[in-house]
């Protein structure tokens, strides 16, 4: 029987919701972006400028898509525009902007705070003296009240000329409407200081292939380090059609049924998806409670938190360690092939080979060659990279305890008993969003990385949690001080990553240890924003939040 028959199933209003939250813009044909940070100095002007735009914010109603995989549009879609834009507010953004201290009063501690002052809790404030390095934009998240603290982000999001690989000349025109705004109307400024040098926003851009046969460029679902990102997603209540939802919420959303082998985890009876108050305001969550947001409901419902965050891919750094490990991890691992043996390595890291495909599915470089060659369509391939569980693998023979995508999601590594879920790990899903950013400054010094996008209804009880527990410490991995062997901060080069090996295997088992682990990842800035609805966006915009 399908569980929603005999209850109500919740509708989500599409138009309030603003875009980027139910489905990722970058699947859906904008493959660049730009972030745009303000500063109010006159509470008038800045709600004039978010009037001014409010009739250009793009909601989450679904376009027309050429991706197959894509949801289904609604009936009465509008036309996909060239370019979206959003906007997020910092706590001291709706201060600036007139928000009565009441409403605010109600938001949870962690977003009156902000990121910056959290960044002993995320892990920060190493190496030593990280917090100087990050952007100059970020420099005065600390002052409750400074004349350069940021206030609004603008978020662009732009389609690609394909002839090019640049974004449609109309991300242009809008920032040029912005930065016009603040010149002529005044009491509104956009704050600079991205990179090396003095930007004045913060661009992105999915990794780009060349066709050489055509010369037009397409993106890549693929980070700096090479790995196809974006797999996972959260499914929760209202966020597809329920035919989209029967599909998607199979490995996205929560296992409730029993675990017997891949048929039964492959039974969409046996899943449900997550509730939707785990990532939108107003609503339920898993504990059938609503987050703490603020007052009153109408300004936080179809809302969100969301943890805008400018990550450092080391990627020289990774390839140096990658290549340095290889041999040594060869020979312990009997693997005479260098090829073999490297990516065999980085799937151990990420636990997931580099195109995606899980090594809970598919443990040895043979069987990930007979995977991809059993599955080559998009359409019955991708589903699969999602349904597994690491029941079987409690040893994480094939899968490490410590790798990345065990630590960030682990499914029911945390049950009571194998191929079961938890309720931990049901309330620690967060949606990510976001683009990878390739930046090289005047003196020619390149970096690269991903600009995270993680929304959720509680920053503290979600991202915090993943951030400070699963990925930079190592208890629930069997891992101890260790931390994520990607993402994972260094607080000593003794940090280490364990990979284990077949205790039954021909040879004596023994695992192979990666020793003083550089740090791959490093914090560039960011700062926790509320993503109100397009009603709240108004209220505030109009300066009328609670008329009582």
């Amino acid at each position: 029987m399908n569980r929603f028959n005999d209850k109500e199933r919740i509708a989500l209003r599409l138009a309030d919701i603003q875009g980027n939250i139910l489905n990722a813009y970058g699947k859906q044909g904008f493959p660049k972006g730009r972030a745009i940070f303000l500063h109010v100095e006159d509470g008038e002007k800045g709600r004039k400028f978010l009037e001014t735009f409010y009739d250009k914010v793009t909601s989450a109603v679904r376009w027309k898509s050429d991706n197959p995989y894509a949801p289904k549009a609604e009936t009465s879609a509008p036309e996909r525009p060239p370019v979206t834009l959003n906007f997020a507010f910092t706590f001291n953004g709706l201060v600036a902007l007139g928000v009565p201290i009441k409403t605010l009063s109600m938001m949870p501690p962690e977003f009156l705070q902000g990121m910056r002052a959290r960044a002993p809790i995320l892990g920060d404030t190493l190496p030593k003296g990280a917090l100087d390095e990050w952007d100059k934009v970020w420099a005065h998240e600390a002052e409750a009240v400074g004349k350069n603290n940021v206030h609004i982000m603008a978020l662009l999001n732009s389609r690609m000329d394909p002839m090019t690989g640049e974004p449609v000349p109309e991300m242009e025109e809008f920032t040029g409407d912005i930065r016009s705004f603040c010149q002529i109307e005044g009491g509104i400024r956009i704050l600079t200081g991205h990179g090396a040098g003095n930007a004045e926003y913060q661009d992105m851009s999915a990794r780009l292939h060349k066709d050489e046969a055509t010369g037009q460029y397409s993106a890549l679902p693929m980070e700096h380090f090479g790995f196809v990102d974006g797999i996972s997603d959260p499914v929760f209540e209202g966020q597809f059609r329920i035919e989209d939802e029967e599909i998607r919420k199979v490995g996205n959303g929560k296992f409730h049924g029993e675990f017997k082998d891949a048929e039964s985890l492959a039974d969409p009876a046996n899943w449900e998806p997550l509730a939707t108050g785990e990532f939108l305001l107003g609503y339920p969550d898993e504990a059938k409670e609503l987050p703490p947001a603020a007052r009153p409901n109408l300004f936080s419902t179809n809302g969100t938190f969301m943890a805008y965050r400018k990550l450092e891919e080391k990627v020289e750094r990774f390839e140096e360690y990658i290549e340095e490990t290889v041999p040594e991890f060869a020979a312990v691992y009997g693997i005479d092939d260098k090829e073999e043996a490297r990516e065999t390595l980085l799937a151990k890291f990420a636990g997931r080979w580099r195109d995606g495909v899980p090594l809970s599915l598919a443990p040895t470089y043979a069987e990930w060659l007979e995977f991809n060659e059993e599955y080559q369509d998009q359409i019955t391939r991708r589903p699969k990279l999602s349904q597994f569980v690491y029941a079987g693998d409690e040893d994480g023979s094939a899968c490490p305890m410590s790798s990345h995508i065990r630590r960030v999601h682990p499914r029911d590594m945390l049950g009571p008993i194998p191929g079961s879920g938890t309720t931990l790990v049901n309330r620690r899903r967060i949606l990510r969003r976001g683009l990878p950013y390739d930046d090289v400054s005047e003196d020619g010094t390149r970096e690269r990385g991903i600009v995270m996008l993680i929304c959720c209804a509680s920053l503290e009880r979600q991202f915090e949690f993943v951030q400070q527990q699963w990925i930079n410490y190592g208890m629930d991995s069997n891992a101890g001080n260790d931390t994520c062997p990607m993402l994972g901060n260094r607080p000593s080069r003794d940090t280490k990553f364990v990979i284990p090996k077949d205790a039954e295997a021909d040879d004596d088992g023994a695992p192979y240890i990666c020793t003083k682990l550089p740090q791959f990842v490093e914090t560039k800035g960011g700062a926790y924003f509320f993503v109100p609805s397009m009603t709240s966006l108004r209220m505030i915009a109009i300066g009328v939040i609670d008329p009582t």
